[in-house]
Parts: structure tokens; sequence; C-alpha cells
């Protein structure tokens, strides 16, 4: 099978979290993470006072399709919503495929959770954290600047948001004395 996509290099800028050439660029504000935050109070208060900017994905332009390797750079800014820290949504994949994070700049959370049990693994600068086939993940900033990672998947895994939200993570990464602590949904 023929590459959709001819050889090129590309630049990935840790600092600002762009990579060039470009693909598609998404945002994400606090609103887009209705039903996921456990203090729904907080997170109307949030939307309420002007809806910031949570994450942004910037993406190589690497279809998403079979044989190929898209790849990005996501970036959340630091802050809480209630006690919970900022986050991506989430997603499983629809096709068993693993992926994998690198950590840029920053300090975050990788939350998986494969239906029965949820993981922690903590990322930062030259760290790599591996998400195993059938796993959902959401990657927390649990710092107080920007926390950025670079994300490789096959083309054929799918994002599936709806699943993380019916289901949710079993877990949350919430703020504590010591910086940050995973909490069991169950003792919100």
């Amino acid at each position: 099978m023929a590459s959709l996509t001819l050889p090129f290099a590309a630049t990935l800028d840790a600092a600002t979290g762009d990579v060039e050439p470009q693909g598609p660029i998404t945002e994400r504000r606090v609103s887009d993470l209705q039903g996921l935050i456990a203090d729904e109070a907080a997170w109307r208060r949030a939307v309420d006072h002007g809806n910031p900017i949570v994450y942004r994905v910037v993406a190589a332009p690497v279809p998403e399709v079979a044989g190929e390797l898209p790849f990005s750079i996501t970036t959340i800014e630091p802050g809480a919503i209630g006690d919970e820290y900022y986050m991506t949504k989430g997603h499983a994949h629809t096709a068993p495929e693993g992926e994998l994070y690198v950590g840029l700049v920053g300090r975050g959370v990788l939350l998986l959770h494969d239906g029965r049990e949820a993981r922690a693994v903590e990322l930062g600068p030259g760290v790599a954290g591996y998400v195993p086939p059938g796993w959902a993940h959401r990657t927390a900033n649990v710092a107080a600047e920007p926390f950025r990672f670079l994300a490789v998947y096959p083309g054929t895994a799918g994002h599936d948001y709806e699943a993380v939200a019916r289901t949710g993570m079993g877990a949350r990464v919430v703020r504590s004395a010591d910086g940050y602590r995973v909490t069991p949904d169950q003792e919100e």
C-alpha cells in the first residue's frame, strides 16, 4: 500500500507547542468539559467567567488512516476547576491500538482506565507514557506552567470521546497539600 503522505521533516517547538508543517489545530475550553468535571458549580462559574482555553492540540499534516502514524503536541494550560486540575476530555480508541505520549515541558499525569481499574503515570520532560490497547486515557496538568506532550498513534486508532463521557475514568487528578493526588471517582 502506498503512503498518502510524502516524507517530510517536522519541527516540534516545545516552547510554544507548535508543529511545522502544521496540520489541524483543536482548542478546548472549559465549556467543552461539560459533564466531565466533578464540581458542576465550579465548572459553571468557570464558563461564566471567561470560559478559558484548557488545552490546544497542534497536529502534523498526517492523515488518520491505515498505515499512517499521526502525531501532535498537546498543551494543557495551568489551572483547575474546583479542585480538579485542567485536563483533556479523554478518549478511548475505536480500534485496539496503543499510543505513546512523550513529555516535553512541565509536569502532568496520564490517567488510564481499562473499565476495571484506573492507573496514573506522571509525565515530565523526556518521560514517555505508554497507553496500551483498550485503555481509555486523559492527561492533566499538575504544575503552575503549561504542560506539553507529544502524542504518536496509529492512523486507525480512532477517538471515542463519548465512551469516557459515559463511563468516566475511574479516578480524578485533584489538588492536594502535596501538589496533586489521584482519587477514585467514588471519593468525590
